[in-house]
């Protein structure tokens, strides 16, 4: 379920795009499933249908979804992550939520921790 907030200060197709990518990589939205024309989801959403379209078309260049005319717009296989991945994140989210850690500091935390096992960064060089 997408849902827009009008009190967020994000712009109305990063909410869809952004929702949507999460319920795809969550695997709530499995490979294959056939998402709304632009102009149903642009109606029932209660935006501009170009709204809508530059979500999809911001969520086909990350090659999360595809479109085709006779197959409509469809989530990409192969998107969601992993069982085994989901479950460390439940892990993880449990290990940290007695620290009152909010979800902004845990991805600071994962981003950082992801980049420090890359190696080092250049542009600090």
């Amino acid at each position: 379920m997408i849902i827009i907030d009008d009190d967020d200060a994000t712009p109305p197709f990063e909410q869809i795009r952004g929702q949507l990518a999460n319920h795809i990589r969550a695997g709530t939205l499995e490979g294959g499933y056939r998402l709304p024309s632009v102009r149903q989801l642009a109606a029932d959403l209660r935006v501009a249908a170009g709204t809508v379209a530059r979500a999809y078309t911001v969520l086909e260049g990350d090659g999360l979804i595809e479109s085709s005319r006779s197959a409509g717009t469809r989530v990409r296989h192969g998107q969601g992550v992993t069982g085994t991945a989901r479950a460390a994140a439940r892990d993880f989210i449990g290990s940290i939520r007695a620290e009152h850690v909010t979800l902004d500091e845990a991805l600071s935390a994962v981003r950082a921790e992801w980049a420090a096992a890359e190696g080092p960064a250049s542009a600090f060089g």
